[in-house]
């Protein structure tokens, strides 16, 4: 992609002033203020739980904490620098203690020394990065190492034979165009207000070293064979059958070494995940050793597959969620992994009516949209525990599954949704240049009938939901098939919702038969609101103003936003401005709104609903209408159930 052509087409526009705002703040980002001063130790979980690397190698360092930084109108490296910077936390953040806003035409440059004081034999190295918004460019001595855009997707470097014992310079360089372009920017806007928040750049999840054998186990794919009572395990190795540049091919057959462990259910709040799925202690149910059969996708990758068979299987649920064991070895990469037993999948029930089935039982997703933004952190959690927090606050409130809302999370959210038993929709982050709003939202959720009809194939079309760019079409669609690829071993990800509300909406019937193909174990939510194209799993309409209903037809019917009740919480907001669905002045009539509209969901799962999205989890800047305050301080819709979780699931496990 060339991206002086992404910058010029179009023009930069100046954020305005924004409004007087109040620095809220949660708990867990007053104790990262308080520790700033010293040396911080952000984010410094494991990173990756669903794939930990044991020893020989399994060598790991985290490089969050302090970096040098500097904001440039050029790509030369800084000569003297602005000051520091707290990674991950972007510029724009109170934790970062930068708070500048970066502009489409500015370069954000860091600088960080990694000291290594061996560097083991016959070892690789690799860097990564969990998410640099928009496009960074990776140097390390000076050598440039890597480019990579897109802001909410991983990337890895390799940085063997480039590191070197003793000091080391890591220098990136980071350029965000934001809401001026096309490219992926979720619910980020330089002129935030509304529905819209704070844009934000550069480094904004974790940043970490690995150590790995020379050919090791790159990327995996655990697929629940739910009705054959198997695992199968698709592996992709980063190394050559033969090792073509020492020009010898062994003829020892290579093998598979497969570990089947007891299953599980951990509810510690402060599960580690590099720990807890490693597997030691735990009663060994199957192992075996098969032959390596590889198919060599190019010059040093190759994929291998394995199935093993569930003695006594324990499904999955959000009641009980039970996570196996893996231990899988190949030649001297050894890993521990964990997966569980579960199948989505569309059912008719007694009455012919067409319901989403968890496990081949009716199974009515009651969910909560979440945006994961943090008043001091924006996209950034702000710890580990603040996304453990949301997700158990929101099990408190009744609620099984949470819609994660145009953005992608560290994948350590998703190890606590496995874990603690919240199934997970997942939206594609949108993109596209400027939207009609006028016509993209307010009118079809209005008047559905007159508005909310529209195609979304050919050039008038594209124009029309910001698709006119072919090269912006291409990036979402690769962006999409990373994503699934990402998520694709987490089992309480149940449905991928790829467009919504129209928001670059493009081509959605190609869309949802291409995610179906890579992925078909979970629903498609393809068009979430309006502008149905009759595909899918689902049809999904979003509903704030008129009365709920259920539209019956062929595909499960799923109201996917609904709700959105504002009210401030004096103390504990953002701005004066209020942006919501319903404003209510008086707690009590909040809550009596909320209960009234709840009500009305139980009376029509009855007539075939058979999910629905309430919003939302928590205040966010403008918008008010949180089940929590945005600094998570005050519940303004408290639970009306008292029962506690753990005991729940405990009691479900005996």
């Amino acid at each position: 992609m060339d991206w002086s052509q992404v910058k010029t087409a179009f023009p930069h526009r100046r954020r305005k002033n924004p409004e007087t705002q109040n620095q809220l703040m949660t708990e867990w980002g007053r104790k990262v203020k308080q520790e700033a001063g010293s040396a911080p130790r952000v984010l410094m979980e494991y990173p990756r739980p669903q794939m930990v690397r044991l020893k020989p190698a399994g060598r790991y360092e985290i490089l969050n904490g302090w970096w040098k930084y500097a904001v440039m109108d050029s790509r030369r490296v800084p000569q003297k620098w602005d000051g520091q910077i707290l990674v991950p936390f972007s510029p724009e953040t109170e934790l970062s203690c930068v708070k500048r806003q970066i502009q489409p035409n500015e370069y954000l440059w860091y600088e960080r020394e990694i000291d290594e004081k061996e560097l083991p034999e016959n070892q690789r190295v690799l860097m990564h990065f969990g998410a640099v918004d928009q496009r960074c460019e990776v140097y390390l001595n000076g050598k440039r190492m890597a480019v990579h855009s897109g802001g909410y997707l991983p990337f890895t470097v390799e940085v063997t034979g480039r590191l070197k014992q003793g000091k080391n310079i890591l220098h990136l360089c980071v350029q965000d165009v934001s809401d001026t372009s096309f490219l992926t920017r979720g619910k980020q806007k330089l002129e935030q207000g509304g529905m819209f928040y704070t844009a934000q750049s550069g480094i904004w999840q974790t940043v970490w070293l690995e150590w790995v054998p020379m050919n090791y186990v790159e990327q995996m794919w655990i697929t629940p064979l739910y009705d054959d009572n198997m695992f199968d395990i698709r592996l992709c190795i980063n190394g050559p059958a033969c090792d073509r540049q020492a020009g010898i091919c062994s003829t020892a057959k290579e093998m598979i070494e497969l570990k089947l462990y007891e299953p599980i259910i951990e509810l510690s709040e402060q599960a580690d995940g590099a720990c807890c799925f490693c597997n030691a202690g735990r009663t060994l149910l199957r192992e075996l050793q098969v032959e390596m059969e590889s198919v060599q996708l190019d010059a040093v990758r190759r994929e291998c597959h394995v199935k093993i068979l569930i003695p006594d299987k324990k499904s999955w649920t959000p009641e009980t969620p039970w996570l196996y064991g893996l231990g899988i070895t190949t030649g001297e990469d050894h890993l521990a992994a964990y997966a569980a037993m579960r199948c989505f999948t569309v059912e008719k029930d007694e009455e012919g009516i067409s319901r989403l089935c968890l496990n081949h039982k009716v199974y009515f997703m009651d969910g909560v949209l979440d945006q994961g933004y943090w008043p001091e952190s924006l996209m950034t959690p702000p710890a580990d525990a603040a996304m453990i927090s949301d997700i158990i606050k929101m099990k408190e409130m009744g609620f099984n599954m949470l819609r994660k809302h145009c953005k992608i999370e560290p994948d350590r959210w998703y190890y606590h949704c496995d874990r603690l038993g919240m199934l997970v929709w997942q939206d594609m982050v949108n993109g596209g240049s400027s939207y009609n709003m006028m016509k993209l939202c307010y009118l079809p959720t209005l008047i559905p009938f007159l508005f909310a009809r529209r195609k979304d194939q050919g050039n008038k079309n594209y124009h029309k939901t910001g698709r006119g760019q072919r090269e912006s079409r291409r990036i979402w669609n690769e962006e999409a098939h990373e994503t699934v690829d990402l998520l694709y071993n987490h089992p309480s990800v149940a449905a991928w919702v790829l467009f919504n509300e129209g928001w670059g909406q493009f081509e959605a019937r190609k869309a949802c038969k291409e995610i179906k193909e890579q992925d078909a174990t979970r629903f498609v939510d393809h068009a979430s609101g309006w502008f149905d194209q009759k595909q899918g799993d689902m049809r999904s309409v979003h509903n704030y103003f008129r009365k709920l209903k259920v539209e019956k037809g062929e595909r499960p019917f799923v109201i996917s936003e609904y709700g959105g009740y504002a009210f401030k919480e004096k103390e504990h907001i953002w701005t004066e401005k209020l942006y919501g669905y319903g404003v209510y002045k008086k707690p009590e009539k909040l809550q009596q709104a909320y209960n009234d509209l709840k009500k009305q969901i139980k009376l029509l799962v009855g007539e075939g609903l058979c999910a629905a999205v309430y919003t939302q989890v928590s205040d966010i800047e403008e918008e008010v209408n949180g089940i929590l305050t945005y600094d998570r301080a005050v519940w303004k819709i408290p639970p009306v159930h008292h029962e506690s979780e753990k005991n729940r699931i405990m009691e479900a496990k005996k």
